[in-house]
């Protein structure tokens, strides 16, 4: 069996006094893409920094590779291997892209490493090879999407969570950045967590799906039978049981099976 490299049971997170995510549980397996669908304020968000100690959970409990990670430091959780790609990039603006990418580093000390995994990036991305003394905050959102990958990468991490990778992109960047994902996933070995709105795009790169309402898991399975259940085609996809792309009704209450 596939060892499991994170493992959230029954967390619950809130800001004040509304509680955001509610008793999720989910599995991410070592070498595998794991993916939270759900609309917008589902919760989706809140799950990834709740991973990665940005927001201490009031229940329930994280282990990260075997390891209690539950409201540990940030910097903490990151030297155990884990990276986050924020909803909205994040980048260092006044800082060049070269330099973006090597704050993504700063934890590791094998410098051949540190340049081997440079150089993958700016294979994968090689406008960043073409800017790499640009300031990243001149970088279109696409580039900068580029950048907050890559510099991921160059932690050299065990699993990435990556948050919304497609928000403000056209759908043909969007399509080249879940490309390399998958790439990234395949030639490295990397384990991702993807939360994404982006349900079609989701469910065809990742391996393992979980389906968030209201804060709440409703649904799980492989993502080849989630792409197949009605209410995914339904209310994700917007396709009706005939096949035919529908209307999306993102606010009508539905009754998950």
């Amino acid at each position: 069996m596939t060892e499991v490299v994170l493992q959230l049971l029954n967390v619950e997170s809130a800001y004040g006094p509304i509680k955001a995510i509610r008793g999720v549980s989910l599995k991410v397996r070592a070498g595998e893409i794991a993916t939270v669908l759900g609309s917008n304020g589902a919760g989706k968000t809140t799950i990834l920094k709740t991973i990665s100690g940005i927001i201490d959970p009031r229940k329930g409990s994280i282990e990260f590779k075997g390891h209690n990670i539950t409201a540990r430091d940030p910097a903490f959780i990151v030297q155990q291997g884990l990276s986050h790609v924020p909803e909205g990039r994040e980048v260092f603006p006044l800082l060049s892209v070269k330099d973006n990418l090597l704050m993504g580093a700063y934890t590791r000390s094998d410098r051949d490493g540190v340049a081997r995994d440079m150089e993958t990036v700016f294979r994968y991305f090689p406008i960043l090879h073409e800017r790499a003394t640009q300031d990243a905050g001149l970088l279109s959102g696409g580039q900068q999407q580029m950048l907050a990958i890559s510099r991921a990468i160059m932690a050299a991490p065990a699993l990435i969570l990556l948050d919304e990778p497609s928000l403000g992109l056209s759908p043909k960047l969007t399509k080249e950045i879940f490309e390399i994902v998958v790439r990234i996933n395949r030639e490295r070995g990397t384990t991702i967590l993807l939360v994404e709105q982006n349900a079609n795009m989701a469910l065809n790169a990742a391996d393992y799906g979980y389906v968030l309402e209201n804060g709440r898991i409703v649904m799980e399975d492989t993502c080849e039978r989630l792409r197949e259940k009605d209410d995914i085609k339904e209310f994700y996809l917007g396709l009706k049981d005939d096949g035919v792309r529908g209307e999306r009704r993102w606010k009508k209450k539905k009754t998950w099976r």
